[in-house]
């Protein structure tokens, strides 16, 4: 791989000897004569290693051109132990001295330099993972501070396992995400990994690793993420759908903070933090046979409730949609501004079946439909937003009763988020009668 490498000496014939030597192995040079000029050209590009002569060096030097990451080689000629330890001390990620071998500067370099990157992509991958916002998203009602104060209080707890809890799309992932961002794991790796519908070799070996020829594909040893994220956190989501023939690994990773790669015989002991979620009754699926209990048991050290968004306060829910209504607005400039006090109303008065999620996805609708204006009106929401009884047209509209109780049981369905006990209880009617009109009406829930 071509490495940029920005080389600073005092003496011109130098930077040429020892920059050729750079080119000639295919490698881009950048030269500069003084501490200054090199800092400047770190303002203009992000060489991946910096070569300072040791007769330039100081701790003030070497921290100005090591900014952002980038690693310093100290190198010079006739160095005592005395000077490669004071380079050390101040923040030189090498010092060589060329009189010595002067063959070892392009090869450690070179190191130095897959050193910078690795920072790079580690530090674009805490950005990606980082949630947009903290804990002021929650809101300021009593029930929301009180669930501030838990996340707080999870994410100084960085060893205990954390189940969180709560229907598809109330924020679950975000909440593990302002948890790690929020505890002494923040500037490590945070992985988060969706469990429904993988396949579970393939899970496996994304969780675990492998060893070579463990299976066709498998030409090369690979890390899992578990050994990936050490010192960080793995997120597993919907832990339910954990495939059963996984699900001891899992626990002994729980119990003894050890594993092995698929077709490996030694042990990799890790120090990952896991967070996982769940949309339904664990309990149900120990009972059911489909999930070990004594997993479920270990897991469930810690729990947080993430509560739908309808349960939430008013102004919690008023301050989200602000929220979610500015990220879009980045995404649309020529979009509204501001939402209209009848189209909060409309939003305010939704069941939000879909949560937080859906949100998102109801905002960027109205946004792309309401682009060149000035608000967001109600026109410009979703048909279902528009039609809300008693808000919309008052003309009377014929409809059967088989009809109308369809409409009605959809949209308790909708409601609960598709969850047929609580909206059979709603009903005042059996599950069972409930799943037959479901049949009888084709409800899709």
């Amino acid at each position: 791989m071509t490495d940029s490498i920005l080389i600073v000496h005092d003496d011109p014939s130098v930077l040429r000897s020892v920059g050729a030597r750079f080119e000639e192995t295919g490698n881009e040079v950048i030269r500069e004569l003084s501490v200054e000029t090199g800092v400047g050209t770190l303002a203009r590009i992000r060489p991946d290693a910096v070569l300072l002569a040791t007769g330039l060096a100081s701790a003030e030097a070497i921290a100005e051109l090591g900014a952002g990451g980038v690693g310093v080689v100290l190198f010079g000629a006739g160095l005592s132990p005395a000077d490669q330890v004071a380079g050390l001390s101040a923040g030189a990620a090498q010092v060589i001295d060329t009189a010595a071998d002067g063959g070892v500067l392009i090869p450690v370099a070179a190191q130095v330099a897959a050193g910078t990157r690795m920072r790079r992509v580690a530090e674009r991958a805490l950005a990606e993972t980082a949630p947009k916002h903290g804990l002021e998203l929650l809101g300021s009602s009593a029930s929301m501070k009180q669930l501030a104060q838990q996340i707080g209080l999870l994410a100084q707890s960085d060893r205990t396992t954390l189940m969180l809890t709560g229907e598809p799309g109330a924020g679950k992932a975000w909440a593990a995400r302002v948890i790690h961002g929020l505890g002494g794991r923040a500037r490590k790796p945070f992985f988060e990994v969706r469990l429904s519908g993988a396949n579970p070799a393939y899970l496996e070996s994304l969780l675990f690793g492998h060893e070579v020829g463990v299976f066709v594909e498998a030409t090369e040893r690979r890390r899992g993420l578990l050994e990936l994220a050490e010192g960080g956190t793995v997120l597993l989501r919907e832990i339910g759908d954990l495939p059963e023939e996984i699900q001891p690994k899992l626990l002994r990773v729980l119990e003894t903070r050890a594993f092995r790669r698929m077709g490996g015989g030694d042990d990799i002991t890790v120090d990952t933090r896991l967070m996982v979620t769940t949309r339904r009754s664990l309990a149900k699926d120990v009972e059911a046979g489909s999930f070990r209990e004594d997993l479920f048991y270990r897991l469930n050290v810690m729990t947080l409730e993430i509560p739908a968004f309808r349960e939430r306060a008013a102004e919690d829910r008023e301050l989200v949609i602000k929220q979610v209504h500015e990220d879009v607005t980045r995404l649309y400039p020529d979009g509204p501004s501001a939402i209209s006090v009848e189209a909060m109303d409309r939003l305010q008065a939704y069941a939000w079946p879909g949560n937080v999620r859906e949100v998102f996805n109801v905002l960027d609708r109205s946004m792309l439909m309401a682009r060149g204006q000035v608000t967001i009106n109600v026109e410009h929401l979703p048909g279902e937003f528009r039609a809300r009884a008693g808000l919309g047209d008052r003309r009377h509209t014929p409809m059967t009763l088989d009809s109308l109780e369809h409409q009605h049981i959809e949209k308790t369905l909708r409601f609960h988020g598709g969850n047929r006990t609580r909206a059979a209880k709603e009903l005042g009617i059996s599950r069972a009668t409930l799943i037959n009109k479901i049949k009888l009406y084709s409800i899709a829930d």
